[in-house]
């Protein structure tokens, strides 16, 4: 097939449960995957370039024309073979991966004015072939070399850094503070996002290549840093995420009613509280607000309604600039969610029961873009709007988890709370000194990022970690 038949090949679209249906389940998978005579066609849309963009656009380094080669031949087995050199959870990253920001926003076809390769539903296909058809790829690892290696957090940059120190050929042990294994993975994305069987899937991969898992586990009360350097682990990880929930430190916040993301997502993710039976419900309210615009509003604002809520996005800003994946927005609109953009919450009102009743809105308008080069918000004066509501979810940002940076002596920590590393993701203390070979990544360094990244950054700090230890022997 010459590149311009390649080239006249549409992109194909995803087959989906219809937007009437999905919101009445919260445990079936919106996106259906692709047939395999899909993925085929789909991969013949790649022209192989020499010098492949997509690749620099991938944060973990996919050989991605290889892979996709691979499947123009049918040869599904070889190609999450290549993908598993790179990535430790290839049927995660093509669900939640951003790609149309990263791979997908290098491919050549942008310059020639057409869709991009879908490289993420062609990474899922593979990975959802080798699961259902029970050809399982194990990754290659150097043999066992003796040292202990503790990592902190199973969420993707723990997940990743646990995989690839196993290639290499340590004894990995993870901790975890919840009780189950998997971080935001878990208790963050709804099933309708990513379904926990695909997670617990992933996780068993790193179980058959000798990762030990320990829940319950918090370390820096449970456990101390020092008791695990006594213990002999000779290098330590730490990615304990960002699961400390940012508020607007507004009135009203403390009425019932008004909750976190995190408390939300959890609870019913993790917890079951949707279900009946449970001892920790969570409220179902019938007119929901999400304060926010990025993936996690989207989640907790579609999770709201398919606990029957009538749900509205409130975003300060508008809909051209929300952080959350394009997908993600469509999805919600299919599913009947209203978006009030260019709006921000001044107050919450309460009742005499002091449970939320209102929610006072700040008209806004765009101005001069800030640093990240989006136009800033700013206040309409005088026009401020009330919206009657009986709950509030709100969505704007995480903060790093401070247990582990408040219990480790002379940790440098930054003044958002990242713990401070150096380029390769070695810790940083105050006393030169410190002789702790303690690494860092994901929210924990970065504050706030995608699983993509996160990832990338296990990955980087694995292989710093083993060049160091290697140097020490």
């Amino acid at each position: 097939m010459t590149a311009k038949e390649r080239a006249q090949i549409e992109r194909v679209r995803m087959n989906e449960l219809t937007p009437e249906y999905r919101v009445t389940t919260r445990l079936e998978e919106v996106a259906q995957g692709l047939t395999k005579e899909q993925a085929v066609t789909e991969s013949q849309r790649c022209l192989n370039c020499k010098n492949p963009g997509c690749m620099q656009g991938c944060p973990v380094g996919i050989h991605i024309p290889a892979f996709i080669a691979q499947i123009q031949e049918e040869h599904f087995s070889e190609a999450i073979g290549i993908i598993k050199e790179s990535s430790t959870l290839p049927a995660v990253c093509g669900r939640v991966c951003p790609q149309e920001k990263q791979c997908e926003a290098q491919c050549i076809y942008n310059k020639m004015q057409k869709k991009p390769v879908a490289i993420g539903y062609l990474e899922r296909f593979v990975a959802d072939y080798e699961r259902e058809n029970g050809e399982i790829v194990p990754p290659k690892s150097a043999p066992k070399n003796g040292k202990k290696i503790a990592v902190i957090g199973s969420g993707p940059a723990g997940l990743a850094f646990a995989g690839d120190m196993a290639k290499f050929g340590y004894d990995v042990t993870v901790f975890e503070a919840l009780h189950e294994i998997g971080g935001v993975l878990k208790y963050g994305i709804p099933e309708f996002r990513l379904p926990n069987r695909i997670v617990d899937v992933e996780i068993d991969g790193l179980r058959k290549l000798g990762v030990t898992f320990m829940t319950d586990t918090i370390v820096g009360k449970t456990l101390t840093i020092d008791d695990l350097v006594s213990d002999g682990f000779a290098g330590i990880f730490v990615a304990s995420g960002a699961g400390l929930p940012r508020f607007m430190n507004i009135p009203g916040e403390n009425l019932i009613g008004v909750m976190s993301s995190n408390e939300y997502l959890t609870r019913v993710n993790l917890m079951g509280a949707a279900e009946s039976g449970h001892d920790t419900p969570v409220m179902r309210g019938k007119r929901v607000v999400v304060v926010g615009g990025g993936n996690t509003a989207m989640d907790s604002v579609r999770t709201a309604r398919r606990l029957g809520a009538e749900a509205t996005i409130v975003y300060r800003r508008s809909e051209e600039e929300m952080p959350a994946r394009i997908e993600e927005v469509e999805h919600a609109k299919q599913e009947g969610v209203r978006f009030l953009t260019l709006h921000n919450p001044v107050e919450y009102v309460g009742d005499e029961k002091g449970r939320v009743s209102q929610v006072r809105l700040q008209v806004m308008t765009l101005g001069e873009p800030d640093a990240s080069g989006r136009r800033s918000p700013v206040p309409v004066e005088g026009q401020i709007e009330t919206l009657d509501v009986d709950e509030v979810i709100v969505a704007i940002g995480v903060s790093p988890n401070p247990i582990i940076p408040n219990s480790v002596q002379g940790l440098e920590i930054s003044r958002k709370g990242t713990i401070v590393t150096d380029d390769s993701l070695r810790a940083q203390f105050t006393d030169p000194k410190e002789s702790k070979v303690m690494f860092a990544g994901g929210d924990i360094v970065r504050g706030g990022a995608t699983v993509i990244l996160a990832m990338s950054d296990g990955r980087k700090a694995a292989a710093a970690m083993h060049a160091e230890l290697s140097e020490s022997r």
